[in-house]
């Protein structure tokens, strides 16, 4: 039974990768860190953010759970954005690159199906 945001298994990934990239981007380049670094960091953490209000908000409004979903699902593609400029300007390698970009894949699948499924 899911009692909080927490305890969705989506959730729990985007939390997750969004720690990894926390973490992997405070060693970018100085002159990264208050753009690149700083907007990749900003987009993979409102993918929780807006799973976790939305979660809060359908108590009141399944719709309106489902729209802070579908944010969270375009934050997740924008992230396949971001990863794509660290892997070509040499911030992360090709395996590293790969498995942001398939995990994000998979949230943003993950996400969807949520939605179409919430009563």
């Amino acid at each position: 039974m899911i009692k909080s945001f927490e305890d969705l298994e989506v959730f729990q990934r985007a939390y997750k990768l969004s720690l990894e990239i926390h973490t992997i981007t405070l060693e970018f380049p100085k002159r990264e860190q208050y753009g690149l670094a700083d907007q990749i960091r900003r987009a993979s953490k409102s993918i929780c953010a807006n799973i976790a209000e939305g979660f809060a908000k359908q108590r009141y409004s399944s719709p309106e759970f489902k729209r802070y979903l579908m944010i969270a699902v375009g934050s997740s593609d924008e992230m396949r954005v971001w990863v794509r400029y660290c892997l070509d300007l040499g911030y992360i390698n090709k395996e590293v690159w790969k498995a942001w970009r398939d995990e994000y894949k998979e949230i943003s699948k993950m996400l969807s199906k949520l939605s179409g499924s919430w009563k």
